[in-house]
């Protein structure tokens, strides 16, 4: 008989090896059957019944294997595999903010950057604050943005997650609070069927300081889930969601499987489902997919 859960168990090889003292704590802890390996020395997973009361919650479980630098997802046996994939860009797919690398290389990024850190954290409203951060820039040449991309890099594991999705026929997104001009670059090279994300008003070259759309923030990317769900015909247990900001927070709660990768804490806080010290495949992983099927 299949037990109703998993518990789901990914170290980052560049960071040791997944091992038997973390796997055997785990198991123990959910009173889990014998592990299935997923991926040698990174993922297993092991079958186990539902959180009894009184049973470890998956808080205490995370806490526990941290000092193992082990993530542990707990997700339910039906309906793993999901239709939709909705991802954050910025610190997610690609290691960084553009924005405020952008910010840096024209002399104001410690500005930008700590109005980054603060709206990412939820302290600031994240249209004033873009607003702000944009407004910085004014008079400034945009020709920085291509040299801010010629140094960007995709977080590992970004464009394996998105073209396994693919492959098994799941529509993929890349919604960000970011800019198209990197969302564009991005969904290229990863393959998201889709992006989308903020406008830089640019004249002749220089910035405005002013946005050539209305703000993509914490609601629209929620709305564009709701569309692409619609879309696809499926519920919203059929898809996954991976940010790690305050502005991630809204798609993060309402997807069956939403992701904090590499949250900042009060993301952290506020969802269970984390992503703390492995990569991207972790994504994967949880919905079952092992590393012989990945496509990259």
């Amino acid at each position: 008989m299949t037990l109703p859960y998993v518990l789901v168990l990914v170290a980052d090889p560049a960071q040791g090896t997944l091992s038997k003292d973390a796997i055997d704590i785990a198991r123990n802890m959910v009173k889990g059957k014998n592990p299935v390996v997923l991926s040698s020395g990174e993922a297993v997973e092991i079958p186990c019944p539902a959180p009894a009361p009184g049973a470890p919650t998956i808080a205490t479980i995370r806490a526990t294997l941290a000092r193992h630098k082990v993530d542990a997802l707990l997700v339910k046996t039906r309906g793993r595999r999901k239709a939709v994939l909705v991802a954050d860009m910025d610190s997610t797919i690609l290691n960084g903010e553009t924005l405020d690398e952008v910010a840096s290389l024209l002399g104001v990024g410690d500005d930008v950057a700590q109005l980054t850190l603060d709206t990412m954290n939820g302290k600031l409203d994240f249209e004033d604050s873009l607003r702000t951060r944009v407004a910085l820039l004014e008079g400034k040449s945009a020709a920085c943005l291509e040299e801010v991309w010629q140094n960007s890099t995709l977080n590992t594991g970004a464009r394996t997650l998105v073209q396994t999705m693919n492959a098994h026929n799941a529509r993929t997104a890349l919604v960000s609070g970011g800019f198209t001009y990197f969302t564009s670059r991005v969904a290229e090279q990863c393959g998201f069927a889709e992006h989308y994300g903020n406008e830089f008003e640019i004249v002749d070259g220089i910035f405005t300081g002013k946005l050539a759309a209305p703000v993509l923030g914490p609601d629209s990317k929620e709305e564009h889930l709701n569309r692409l769900l619609e879309e696809r015909g499926v519920k919203a247990s059929a898809a996954l969601t991976t940010g790690d900001g305050t502005n991630d927070l809204p798609m993060l709660a309402v997807a069956g499987l939403g992701i904090a990768y590499k949250g900042k804490p009060k993301v952290r806080q506020m969802i269970d489902m984390q992503v703390n010290h492995s990569t991207l495949r972790a994504h994967l992983f949880a919905q079952g997919y092992p590393a012989s099927v990945f496509v990259s």
